[in-house]
């Protein structure tokens, strides 16, 4: 690469020239530079004091400029002499974005350059670590450098129309975003957008992957592409999980191999099915924002079927960040920085803080979010999953140990008899573009699956599943 692609001198002493002429022109060029974007030390110099000048609302002319250069020991009279007889550019924005241009170019050949040392030095080192730390100066290079003008009002009147026509043309009016397969859902959220992070939230033993699992099958049945990064649970317990849900033979039969001939057959069908469709998982356990961006990008990009991906859950991601909650507002804000970045829904699961259990009332609101300010902040929708029988069956337990350990017998009244099919609550807590609101469905224990009570009330059983090879695989819920 010659230098002309590396720096271009008489493009610098133009650009610094065209502000002493017109300070006014400084805001719109420091828009878009850096001192440090100036290939000349002098030239960084004479934009740092630029800086100053403006800071303390002074004239930038040759001057002034003069003046803050010489407090600082940086004044170079042969140089600023070249400087101010330069011919000033008449379209400095052009010319400062092409300055910008050759200021990323240098920096990434020294970053290349910082890749040989460390890989050469630090041959110990793993190096899935040095991948990381390049990702995370990729990205820094790539936020620090990029930046967009302004939209003005007839481009965005533009953009909205046309977005308008396209979800006119949709058969489905009430769904303008990723269907979810739930048809309340669906009213109230309108599906969950492209670039949306959603926010999915309960306590242990509540639901949460079950529901989201749910959620990805249902995209998967639309022939679209979900990823699952699973920091908890390996594929196989995933896999396991949709598979129950999807056939209407009981999870636990399928753990143990307790299944039938005709259970068998069902259950092949299914895993072919699933075999065939766009499903991405990711268990490997340790995550970080970084490995999850580069991951998804690359998927992306190879399949752009890509709808939704999942991430099981967040407060196991790793931050770049020692302190927990300034780790957690890293993970959840790149989390929608990428979401926007490639047009996908991200739902990410999240642990919610004990302390609601003290509560009389156990239902979950956003401040039970572990580290709730930042993915308050930065969510689009989010939403709680809530079932009221498993707190029920946790207390007749309890005082049914408390009875026995007095040697008493519960009476008849106080016994409570679990459920196979219990009622839920999805409760929307933040939506940004819609209302809030609880939606009830039903949770299928046998099944792992969540329906509508519509749904729900009928009597699933293997001898009634008929499976048709060409249909489509039915939506859950």
């Amino acid at each position: 690469m010659s230098n002309n692609n590396l720096y271009n001198l008489d493009l610098e002493r133009g650009v610094l020239c065209s502000i002493i002429f017109d300070g006014k022109l400084f805001e719109e060029v420091s828009a878009i530079l850096k001192s440090k974007d100036f290939y000349m030390p002098f030239h960084q110099e004479v934009f740092k004091s630029m800086e100053r000048l403006s800071q303390k609302d002074m004239p930038i002319d040759d001057i002034f400029l003069k003046e803050e250069l010489e407090k600082i020991g940086k004044f170079e009279e042969d140089m600023f002499l070249e400087l101010i007889s330069a011919s000033p550019v008449e379209a400095v924005s052009l010319y400062s974005k092409e300055i910008k241009d050759k200021s990323i170019k240098r920096e990434l050949i020294h970053f290349s350059n910082e890749i040989k040392k460390e890989v050469l030095e630090n041959i110990e080192s793993q190096a899935i670590e040095t991948v990381e730390e390049i990702q995370v100066k990729l990205f820094d290079i790539s936020t620090q450098n990029s930046g967009g003008d302004f939209k003005d009002s007839l481009e965005v009147t533009s953009s909205t129309l046309e977005w308008i026509k396209e979800q006119q043309k949709k058969q489905n009016k009430l769904v303008t975003g990723l269907d979810t397969g739930f048809a309340d859902l669906n009213k109230k959220t309108s599906g969950f957008g492209a670039g949306d992070l959603i926010i999915l939230a309960a306590r242990p033993a509540m639901g949460k992957t079950a529901f989201a699992l749910n959620i990805a099958t249902n995209v998967l049945n639309q022939n679209k592409g979900v990823a699952i990064f699973s920091l908890e649970m390996g594929c196989e317990q995933l896999m396991l999980r949709m598979l129950a849900a999807s056939s209407n033979i009981p999870l636990q039969s399928i753990r143990t191999g307790n299944l039938d001939e005709r259970e068998w057959s069902v259950f092949s069908q299914y895993a072919d099915r699933i075999a065939k469709q766009k499903l991405f998982i990711d268990d490997n356990g340790n995550a970080t924002i970084h490995t999850v961006r580069a991951k998804l990008r690359k998927l992306k990009a190879s399949q752009p079927e890509l709808s939704l991906a999942i991430i099981d859950y967040l407060q196991l991601m790793q931050g770049s960040n020692s302190e927990r909650h300034l780790a957690v507002a890293e993970i959840s804000r790149g989390l929608k920085m990428l979401a926007r970045e490639l047009q996908i829904p991200i739902i990410a699961l999240s642990q919610l803080n004990r302390g609601l259990e003290n509560r009389p009332d156990k239902r979950p609101m956003m401040s039970d979010i572990r580290e709730s300010g930042a993915i308050e902040q930065d969510a689009d929708v989010i939403m709680f999953v809530y079932r009221d029988d498993v707190y029920k069956m946790r207390e007749a337990r309890q005082k049914a140990k408390e009875k026995e350990a007095s040697g008493e017998k519960p009476t008849q009244n106080e016994e409570f008899i679990e459920k196979e099919i219990e009622d839920t609550e999805i409760i929307i807590g933040k939506q940004r573009n819609g209302p809030i609101g609880t939606i009830e469905l039903q949770f299928n224990k046998a099944y792992t699956r969540f329906e509508s009570k519509a749904i729900a009330v009928e009597e699933y059983s293997i001898q009634e599943t008929e499976f048709v090879a060409n249909s489509d695989m039915p939506f859950i819920g």
